[in-house]
């Protein structure tokens, strides 16, 4: 809709599950975009910056006018809104509060390099101020992995980041990529990826297969020897992956448009009925149901 008052940069990204939310532009593009597996932000119009905060409080007050109370989740974009200095993340929260009070939920995208800068106290505050969840794409917990797609993360790094944003209060989506460490680094992608998750319990995981729709060129250039995985290899790794999970109670989701088998469940509750049926995918991969949902018209 063109009088919606919000001025948007094409292409604008979100989760699925923010599908129902307005999306607030707080930056336009990603503070890292260094990530080689990553397209997202790279055309020219995407660059990195910070929307002007009169910008962004002039845009919330117009949409509290135009919405009024029927807006009742926000979704502040683009690619990693918590690096804006949290006084400013205040405002924005204080101003949602103030002219958008029909909203129950606001979320955003979190690097975990961002977090590791604010201390506690400060993400506590962005909790307190309405700040509810966070999208972390940690990909992977492998070391090697990290270190050959350039995310500029480790296990470490990641780990400090998402247990800050759990003690804070701050419910976590956590995506990893299936398939990123390619057939080479597979196992250890699979077995880091579930030590991680067990160390930091997320609210929510979620995998998506990785892909490249923009060519592998970024992708070689640091892992030369990267060899895709099949689609039984990616059953393979989800199993073992799948398998190594130590989770109390998490809301697990690999129904994304690239999964070739869409996996709904609670871990650790349905932890054997997701391993059947990928062991059945496994031992029948020509099975007609097991196609990307993108190519069953979903």
């Amino acid at each position: 809709m063109s009088d919606i008052p919000v001025r948007y940069v094409e292409p604008v990204y979100r989760p699925p599950s923010e599908a129902d939310s307005l999306i607030l532009p707080v930056t336009d593009g990603c503070s890292w975009n260094h990530c080689t597996f990553c397209d997202m932000y790279t055309s020219p119009q995407k660059a990195f910056h910070a929307r002007k905060e009169t910008e962004v409080l002039d845009a919330i007050r117009r949409c509290g006018e135009f919405f009024g109370r029927d807006v009742r989740r926000v979704f502040l974009a683009d690619g990693d809104a918590t690096m804006l200095p949290t006084r400013r993340l205040l405002s924005i929260l204080e101003a949602i509060r103030v002219h958008m009070p029909g909203v129950h939920r606001i979320s955003s995208y979190c690097l975990p390099r961002n977090l590791r800068k604010k201390p506690l106290a400060e993400v506590k505050a962005l909790a307190a101020a309405g700040l509810s969840m966070v999208y972390v794409g940690a990909e992977s917990g492998d070391d090697e992995v990290l270190r050959r797609v350039n995310k500029g993360e480790t296990f470490e790094t990641t780990r400090e980041a998402l247990e800050k944003l759990g003690e804070a209060g701050i419910r976590r989506s956590v995506m990893i990529l299936n398939g990123l460490g390619g057939e080479a680094l597979s196992p250890q992608h699979a077995d880091n990826s579930a030590r991680l998750m067990n160390a930091v319990q997320p609210e929510y995981l979620a995998t998506l297969v990785v892909s490249f729709p923009r060519g592998e060129a970024r992708l070689r250039a640091g892992f030369e020897n990267w060899k895709v995985l099949d689609q039984q290899g990616l059953f393979i790794e989800m199993e073992r992956f799948i398998s190594a999970l130590e989770l109390r109670r998490t809301i697990f989701r690999s129904d994304h448009a690239s999964n070739w088998l869409a996996l709904k469940g609670t871990l650790s509750a349905d932890k054997e009925r997701l391993l059947g049926e990928l062991r059945l995918a496994i031992e029948h991969p020509d099975a007609a149901q097991l196609r990307p949902s993108w190519a069953r018209g979903l």
